[in-house]
């Protein structure tokens, strides 16, 4: 079963699958919000043959918008994306990026977070790197859709899906 010695809840660990590791997250890993308390974070670490199937990311819920414009859909399962039925022949953090603004439609993330969830913690760059990796990703949407990844100038970006025009 789950280790559980170092998470704060047994319950919890039974809902992983099995051979589910939990470790405390490095605290220097974790954002500090101004007058919050410390957070507290921890790493699952699944084995690669008890991954949960996750179903497609898609945008919008409806089968086909209004406008006949065609979808974006994103599998993070199969790690595939297309838009018009088109596939689209993505760089892996193109694909995150994408997989990311497609999973939160309507909401402005800051260039800053974009680095962070999408790069990770790890990753030494600023936010100039997004730019480059959204105009990348809008010349391979095609003129037709380009438009879904919009720009919040001095904040960041955000996804609207087609119908939302």
């Amino acid at each position: 079963m789950a280790n559980t010695r170092y998470f704060p809840s047994a319950d919890v660990a039974d809902l992983l699958p099995p051979g589910t590791t939990l470790l405390p997250a490095p605290p220097h890993t974790l954002p500090k919000l101004p007058g919050r308390p410390p957070m507290v974070g921890y790493l699952v670490l699944v084995p690669a043959d008890h991954q949960p199937a996750l179903p497609p990311i898609t945008a919008p819920d409806r089968e086909e918008p209004e406008g006949g414009d065609s979808l974006v859909r994103v599998d993070p399962v199969r790690r595939t994306a297309e838009v018009g039925g088109r596939p689209l022949d993505l760089t892996y953090l193109e694909f995150e990026l994408l997989a990311h603004l497609v999973a939160h439609p309507h909401r402005v993330h800051t260039r800053d977070h974009l680095v962070s969830t999408v790069w990770g913690y790890g990753h030494v760059g600023d936010g100039r790197t997004v730019d480059v990796h959204i105009a990348r990703l809008r010349r391979k949407l095609g003129a037709e859709h380009r438009g879904a990844i919009r720009t919040v100038r001095r904040v960041g970006y955000k996804y609207v899906p087609p119908s939302g025009r």
